[in-house]
C-alpha cells in the first residue's frame, strides 16, 4: 500500500514518500520559466552573441537543479530507503546500515546512512523533513544511529534561506525581463 505524499507509514509495512519542498520548486519554476523568456526575447530582438551565451549558461544550471529537484524523492519503505534521482535510484536495506549520522551546518542539516558498500545522504531540503527522520530511524537498528542523529531526529532545523534567495533571484529575473520588453524601469 502506497502513502500520499509526505505522509507516514501508517504502519511498518507501508510506504512513505517525501519529495522536495514545493514552496522551493515553485520560485525555481518561475526563474527557469522567466530565464527561458528573456532568452526568446533577446533572441527575437537580436541582442549581442554575448548576451545570449550568459542567458544560456545561466539557464543550464538552473534547469538541471529544477529537473534534478523536481525528480528527486526518498521512500520509506518496509524494507528499505529508497532515494529516487532523476534517471537513477539507490536503495539501502535497513537491516545493512551500519551507521546513521546527521552533521548540521547552520540552519542546513545532512543525514548520512551508511553500509559496507554504500552511502545515501538526504538534507532538510525534503518537505516534512521531521517525519522522513523519525520513520526512518524507526526502520533502523538503534545501535547504528549516532547521538548526533538522535539529537538532530528532537529538533530538527527548518531552513528556509534557499526559498528565499530563490524569490530574489526570480524576482530580479523578472524586473530584467521588463526593462528588456519595455526598455524602461
Amino acid at each position: 500500500m502506497s502513502q500520499a505524499q509526505n505522509d507516514p507509514p501508517a504502519s511498518p509495512h507501508d510506504t512513505a514518500q517525501f519529495r522536495i519542498r514545493r514552496a522551493f520548486l515553485l520560485p525555481l519554476g518561475l526563474l527557469l520559466a522567466l530565464s527561458v523568456a528573456l532568452l526568446i526575447v533577446t533572441l527575437l530582438q537580436g541582442q549581442s552573441t554575448g548576451k545570449i551565451i550568459v542567458l544560456s549558461a545561466l539557464i543550464i544550471p538552473v534547469a538541471g537543479i529544477f529537473l534534478e529537484s523536481a525528480t528527486r524523492s526518498a521512500e520509506i519503505g518496509p524494507e528499505a530507503i529508497t532515494i529516487h534521482k532523476f534517471l537513477r535510484n539507490r536503495s539501502l536495506r535497513y537491516d545493512e546500515v551500519t551507521e546513521v549520522e546527521a552533521v548540521v551546518v547552520k540552519k542546513r542539516a545532512f543525514l548520512s546512512i551508511s553500509s559496507e558498500a554504500h552511502f545515501l545522504i538526504i538534507s532538510n531540503a525534503y518537505a516534512d523533513f521531521p517525519t522522513l527522520v523519525r520513520s526512518l530511524l524507526s526502520h533502523v537498528p538503534d545501535e547504528v544511529v549516532t547521538e548526533q542523529a538522535r539529537k538532530m531526529a528532537a529538533d530538527p532545523p527548518v531552513k528556509s534561506s534557499d526559498i528565499v534567495s530563490c524569490w530574489i533571484a526570480t524576482t530580479l529575473m523578472a524586473l530584467i525581463l521588463a526593462v528588456q520588453l519595455y526598455g524602461r524601469f
